[in-house]
């Protein structure tokens, strides 16, 4: 068994005993975070496999690949999600949100232990940059979907089109982290400040 499937092992076995323990009202929640993790470790082989089927090399993958099979897999429980409980409008954004979560901290965590020698600064710079990134990206989506999701008539169409915008943004975050210097230091901050524009236009909404 490789390392990726014991880091998976040792995060979700809590979550799966809060799932136990807690009440109707917190079990979803950590059943979001749940899913971001298992998807995130679902969309490593994919990618693993699409690059290697395709004699893709890891940096051209990363740029190509991940970013759909990253955002697609983060989309399709949230899809299960409206499809077949129909949530309330104002239950979609802690359910993107929390799996986006997920997703992030189980990658974030793999790289760690992938790189244990690099320094805490960049550790801590691309635990935020990515982090915010996949929120950002499921920002994308509760937003769209708050909007068009009671209109069975855009539901096809709108999803295909938040997705191509959060593949888009995925996309151009790695192609720019992926760089030395100057330019690394602009990808990882696009989706920190993203994020901030994100929660002022929150707060501004419920002044």
């Amino acid at each position: 068994m490789n390392f990726i499937e014991n880091i998976y092992i040792c995060l979700a076995a809590p979550l799966l005993i809060a799932v136990i323990c807690l009440n109707r009202l917190g079990r979803p929640m950590v059943l979001f975070v749940f899913a971001g993790m298992t998807v995130c470790l679902l969309s490593s082989y994919i990618s693993t496999f699409l690059a290697a089927a395709y004699h893709i090399d890891l940096i051209t993958a990363s740029i190509t690949i991940s970013p759909i099979v990253e955002e697609t897999m983060k989309l399709l429980p949230v899809l299960y999600y409206l499809l077949v409980f129909e949530p309330d409008v104002n239950r979609i954004p802690a359910c993107v949100i929390l799996i986006a979560m997920g997703f992030a901290t189980f990658e974030n965590v793999c790289y760690l232990v992938q790189n244990d020698t690099m320094q805490f600064t960049n550790l801590l710079i691309r635990g935020f940059g990515t982090g915010a990134m996949h929120v950002v990206c499921g920002t994308f989506l509760f937003i769209g979907f708050s909007l068009f999701w009671d209109k069975v008539w855009l539901r096809a169409a709108g999803t295909v089109g938040l997705l191509a915008v959060a593949v888009t943004f995925h996309g151009i975050y790695n192609m720019l982290v992926l760089q030395d210097g100057i330019i690394a230091t602009i990808g990882y901050l696009i989706p920190l400040i993203s994020a901030i524009i994100v929660f002022i236009m929150n707060s501004r909404s419920k002044i």
